[in-house]
């Protein structure tokens, strides 16, 4: 056998092992107050909504997108009690481990009879891909209110699922493209769910 044919057949097996990368469509669910004029207009300051971690390093990759989907929308966003209204933004984040119950090697045995004879046949096949990777399924939800009453004029929720080898395993990148999905055709149709690639 050739060099040439057994480079091929090497990269032909290396390239068996690599796994597929998965990202779902970002499935988007808005809900539009009584009061849609009001939208994508003043001033804004956005946080985290109550009983979420605000603080955190991690939570702030969702706030900060939150903040720059308001900014392109027309809001002026500001970190004071000044804003004329707030947008509350809620989000958690899961790690599911793939269920891998069939084992690296499979064999098969058929077997036949008939008029001119009988046989038997064992087939042996060989998984090189190694185990599935793991999903990270991610959710956010955004309330913008009124600073003053508290009254809600628009609600939001967004969630998706990718790969942990997917370019939207980084936190930053997930939170982007969920706001990215939120915000598509602000303010939505109210009551509708949608699928944003």
């Amino acid at each position: 056998m050739t060099r040439t044919a057994l480079a091929t057949i090497a990269a032909a097996m290396l390239l068996t092992g690599c796994t597929q990368t998965y990202v779902s469509p970002v499935s988007v669910t808005r809900f539009v107050g009584a009061q849609p004029a009001r939208l994508g207009q003043g001033t804004i300051v956005v946080r985290a909504a109550p009983g979420e971690p605000g603080d955190s390093l991690e939570f702030s990759a969702y706030t900060r997108a939150v903040a720059a989907e308001l900014a392109q929308l027309g809001y002026q966003v500001v970190s004071g009690g000044t804003a004329t209204q707030v947008a509350e933004v809620r989000a958690s984040r899961v790690i599911d481990e793939p269920v891998n119950r069939r084992g690296p090697v499979n064999v098969g045995v058929g077997g036949s009879t008939g008029s001119y004879g009988s046989g038997i046949g064992v087939g042996v096949g060989l998984d090189l891909s190694g185990p599935p990777p793991q999903v990270a399924s991610t959710q956010m939800g955004v309330i913008i209110r009124d600073n003053g009453t508290g009254q809600s004029l628009w609600e939001g929720r967004a969630q998706f699922s990718a790969s942990a080898n997917s370019d939207y395993a980084d936190r930053a990148a997930a939170a982007a493209k969920m706001a990215d999905a939120l915000f598509s055709g602000f303010p939505g149709q109210s009551g509708e769910t949608i699928e944003v690639e």
